[in-house]
């Protein structure tokens, strides 16, 4: 089997780049897809400068729901004539049958924090104009598969839960080039904190990828940030990645002690912008905007809260 070449590819949106990666396999695929201009506006030039069409794509693998990445899934499975087998784990794929699902998952977590009354509605508007389309995939995941790409090309496939319940890493195997999307969450993008759903499922997906999966190339969704806010680039070799899984443990550790520290003297509300989470945010100085999307201060701290109801239901 010859080496894979993988090209990353990016295309903007919001305050920092959307990236998709082109495996050069004998049935090309691409991992992710941004937004629904990306594959015309980003993908398809990047292509023809490597002398390849967007039509020779024959599969997109999708590492998780949200819309800066499956945004463009529809609009590329179009342009390769509807040939191309598009794949994500079952756990997120509502988010790809359902441009609304976006919304409802606004309305049950950030929401209840952000204050804003009409965020479900802008919610909504933005899945509108940012997913290209409303699919069912060809291929459900659950972790374990391995995927044919031709010439004895295969990709295995990791669940990786914790940034959402679906994320997913691919590696192609013998080479050990692992693409985690947004479940390395280092100490955050843009935002300065990382964004995960479910902080247990997070730390043992990073224990995993470190531990068992240990890639040789690490390939990032987008270029997260170390403790001093210098940006990672999105290929990562061993060494970095290593500290990169290194870093987010860390981080996540952090953060783990001071939502407990919170949570246990209970929550309040009050009229910081951080509320009702201010002890952590003052403990951990983080002082940028929490309101700012995807607003990752609250989704994650969320997670944590209802780890701690979770926890004293059981012993009531």
């Amino acid at each position: 089997m010859s080496a894979v070449d993988v090209h990353p590819v990016v295309s903007p949106w919001g305050r920092f780049g959307l990236y998709s990666f082109f495996l050069d396999a004998p049935e090309p695929a691409v991992i992710d897809t941004g937004i629904a201009t990306s594959p015309a506006e980003g993908l398809a030039p990047a292509l023809a400068a490597l002398g390849r069409d967007v039509s020779e794509i024959r599969w997109i693998l999708l590492t998780h729901g949200h819309i800066d990445h499956l945004g463009g899934a529809h609009a590329l499975w179009e342009m390769t004539g509807r040939r191309a087998r598009v794949v994500i784990h079952e756990a997120d794929a509502p988010l790809l049958r359902s441009r609304r699902a976006h919304a409802d998952l606004y309305a049950a977590v950030r929401h209840r924090y952000l204050r804003d009354p009409e965020g479900i509605e802008r919610e909504a508007r933005t899945a509108e104009a940012v997913i290209s389309g409303e699919m069912e995939p060809t291929v459900l995941l659950r972790g374990g598969e391995s995927l044919p790409l031709g010439g004895g090309v295969s990709v295995s496939v990791h669940h990786t839960p914790g940034h959402t319940a679906g994320s997913v890493a691919y590696v192609v195997d013998g080479q050990d080039d692992v693409f985690v999307g947004d479940a390395v969450q280092v100490c955050g993008a843009a935002n300065g904190f990382p964004g995960y759903a479910d902080p247990d499922a997070y730390r043992a997906s990073l224990e995993s990828l470190r531990d068992e999966v240990r890639p040789r190339r690490l390939f990032l969704g987008h270029p997260y940030r170390d403790a001093g806010g210098v940006p990672y680039g999105v290929e990562l070799d061993a060494g970095q990645a290593r500290r990169a899984l290194g870093e987010s443990l860390e981080r996540e550790a952090s953060i783990a002690a001071s939502a407990a520290s919170c949570l246990a003297a209970g929550l309040h509300d009050t009229d910081s912008v951080y509320s009702p989470f201010e002890p952590v945010a003052a403990d951990l100085a983080y002082d940028q905007d929490p309101r700012r999307d995807p607003s990752p201060f609250f989704t994650t701290l969320h997670g944590y809260r209802r780890h701690h109801e979770r926890g004293a239901a059981h012993v009531r």
